[in-house]
């Protein structure tokens, strides 16, 4: 925080996007019931407690300004929506990002600050191709295209989302365009999740 106020004066704007599916990558998909304490707390640390620790010295910040002022996104997931088998503490720290966001905006509306969350569908990312080929891996002659094919006929869009687009949608969010926007989730996701919300 302090090296971003020494460049620039001030904190106008953060965007908070944190995520790891460190376990997912160590041990594959698990059930709930197979799951430890210290794989509850690596999958909350990084992206539930990574976000509100962010979000604490930014708002300190921010009302410490003249005038006190700003804009926060925090990235959440299409995951924290309604959950993913095998996948229920990410899902969870997603959601709970969420409620964080929405908890918070509403505590500092009246002072100028802004949070809103990105709910973010596909992204073709390093983290994304990751899944792709670990899932690959476990599957009996998959391969990561295979896998990326079948995923992508579940978006009715028909594409995996480019990282610009969903850069785009924070940087509209950090805006004085978007000045009157606070405590929304903007799902980005090409329709994936209409059905069902």
């Amino acid at each position: 925080m302090a090296e971003a106020v020494r460049a620039f004066g001030r904190l106008d704007c953060a965007f908070n996007n944190a995520a790891t599916l460190e376990l997912f990558f160590q041990s594959g998909p698990r059930d709930l019931a197979d799951l430890e304490e210290d794989d509850f707390d690596r999958v909350m640390d990084t992206n539930l407690k990574g976000v509100w620790a962010c979000m604490k010295h930014e708002i300190r910040q921010m009302l410490g300004q003249d005038p006190p002022e700003g804009a926060i996104v925090n990235t959440s997931s299409i995951n924290g929506l309604g959950g993913t088998p095998q996948g229920a503490l990410y899902s969870a720290a997603k959601a709970s990002v969420l409620g964080l966001s929405k908890s918070v905006a509403q505590e500092y509306a009246q002072r100028g600050i802004r949070v809103n969350a990105l709910v973010a569908g596909a992204f073709r990312t390093p983290m994304l191709e990751s899944i792709w080929q670990k899932v690959a891996e476990e599957t009996p002659g998959g391969t990561p295209r295979n896998v990326e094919e079948s995923y992508v006929a579940e978006i009715p869009a028909g594409r995996i989302g480019r990282p610009e687009e969903a850069a785009e949608v924070v940087v509209w969010l950090c805006s004085e365009a978007a000045s009157y926007v606070t405590g929304h989730s903007m799902i980005v996701d090409g329709a994936m999740t209409a059905p069902v919300r």
